[in-house]
């Protein structure tokens, strides 16, 4: 199992007692290293022209060439530092290489160890922490690149992730699940943005802990995964569901996280010739986080 990650996305600084810090990514590399057969690679930089297949290219020449001599904030959330964009590009790069790895034989599996996050990013718009949409960049990549008919995308991150859904609301092609706290940033999620066999969500209310987390997927969102038949599984992997996270009030555990993603391994195994490219989103408990990227990564890597 491959593992892409980057220095340069350390680079993202968005200021003193920001909750996205790049200490959380020291946190998930240092849990990492010490598993067994996990094959260490650099993410590249995205192009230009693959993250215009979904953000507007305005949006894109904006980020990327923004002069940012210490800091420029996009939003309440989300600031920019003189590192950023490259952070950003190694972030929906990794998805990009990624997907291509996987998709070269059966059987193969990666985890990008990168941030900024990016499931909030809309076509034009960043929010949430996100500049782009790395998961959403990486299944535009297996359609356009690869010829794919079927990839879904499986969201357990804490917060809904609003900018996967509105990037393909309108495609078919990919299935969008998510479990996440309702009500809870940023307000979008709830059961009426539903759209069956397509877009899939599941809200829990504060409290909810590892047995209504994974009820809400065995009972809702697996069998609409198992029906869809993907043929590439991605994973939006946030953490902050964790009852140690300081941003929600879930009550889920780095075992839970192990359970979930066993579960969706068999459902690739069955459709998708166990080709599964999971991304690091949220999680802002550094003990939380690392604790449950090492059980998502360990259920990842095993045979």
């Amino acid at each position: 199992m491959r593992v892409y990650t980057h220095r340069d996305c350390l680079a993202h600084d968005p200021g003193p007692m920001h909750a996205e810090r790049p200490e959380r990514l020291d946190a998930v590399v240092a849990a990492l290293r010490p598993l067994p057969g996990l094959d260490w690679h650099e993410a590249p930089m995205a192009t230009r022209a693959q993250l215009a297949r979904l953000h507007d290219a305005a949006y894109v020449d904006r980020i990327l060439d923004a002069e940012v001599v210490d800091s420029l904030r996009l939003d309440e959330d989300t600031v920019m530092s003189p590192g950023s964009a490259n952070a950003a590009l190694r972030a929906a790069g990794a998805g990009v290489a990624a997907v291509d790895w996987v998709l070269q034989a059966p059987g193969r599996r990666a985890f990008c160890a990168v941030r900024p996050p990016g499931h909030h990013a809309l076509a034009a718009t960043a929010m949430g922490f996100c500049l782009f949409n790395s998961i959403a960049v990486a299944a535009a990549h297996a359609l356009e690149a690869h010829g794919l008919e079927r990839v879904a995308i499986a969201d357990f991150d804490v917060h809904h992730g609003n900018g996967t859904q509105d990037l393909f609301a309108t495609d078919p092609r990919v299935l969008f699940l998510s479990s996440h706290q309702w009500p809870l940033y940023p307000g979008t999620g709830g059961l009426a943005d539903n759209l069956p066999g397509h877009i899939l969500n599941a809200p829990l209310p504060p409290g909810s802990g590892g047995r209504e987390f994974l009820a809400a997927w065995r009972e809702a969102l697996l069998p609409t995964l198992d029906a869809f038949a993907p043929q590439l599984l991605l994973v939006s992997a946030g953490f902050d569901a964790h009852r140690l996270d300081p941003l929600a009030q879930l009550q889920v555990e780095a075992g839970d996280y192990a359970e979930l993603t066993r579960d969706l391994l068999d459902i690739a195994d069955r459709h998708a010739q166990g080709r599964v490219v999971s991304m690091l989103e949220g999680g802002y408990s550094l003990e939380g986080l690392a604790a449950s990227s090492r059980a998502h990564v360990a259920a990842l890597a095993l045979d």
